[in-house]
């Protein structure tokens, strides 16, 4: 039994820890039209709210610091008809700085684990946004990053194979 205790705690000790500490967040961009008020339209109206999603990582100049951004476009249109009451777009940024992961790993983890860190806060903004632009509050659903990075490498991938094929 001790044997078996030590063989595992010198497992967990070469495994390397992993580190991830959020150094800063921000707004790069943001947009917000009310297309409604601007055309004069009045009365209640049922929303219906079509969501983006866009993710990118890139490398920043110091050690094991990463740059991550979620883009959200948001259209909302009212139901059962075409016109469009608001749209909004969202750059929020993170600042990350993590070590301790696998070279062949970090790529999902800056596209799922750190947008998951990001998420809450930008749920609020979204949120401010849309309740001090004239409408009730969009609370975001959940976004399942682990879904999104995996539909993304499925399109790559069939992205590829029409270019081999052509």
């Amino acid at each position: 039994m001790a044997e078996e205790n030590a063989a595992g705690n010198s497992a967990a000790q070469a495994a390397p820890q992993v580190q991830m500490r959020v150094l800063g967040q921000f707004i790069r961009d943001m947009s917000f039209e009310n297309v409604m008020a601007q055309k004069g339209v009045s009365g209640d109206v049922q929303p219906e709210i079509a969501v983006q999603v866009n993710l990118d990582a890139k490398k920043r100049p110091a050690d094991h610091q990463f740059e991550v951004s979620v883009k959200l476009n948001l259209t909302s249109k009212a139901k059962g008809l075409d016109d469009v009451l608001f749209l909004c777009e969202l750059d929020y940024c993170g600042l990350f700085h993590v070590e301790g992961v696998q070279e062949d790993q970090l790529h999902p983890f800056l596209m799922i684990e750190c947008p998951r860190m990001l998420f809450p806060f930008l749920r609020r903004i979204v949120s401010d946004i849309t309740r001090d632009g004239g409408f009730p509050p969009v609370n975001l659903d959940n976004i399942d990053f682990v879904a999104l990075y995996r539909n993304e490498l499925m399109r790559r991938q069939a992205e590829q194979a029409q270019k081999a094929d052509a």
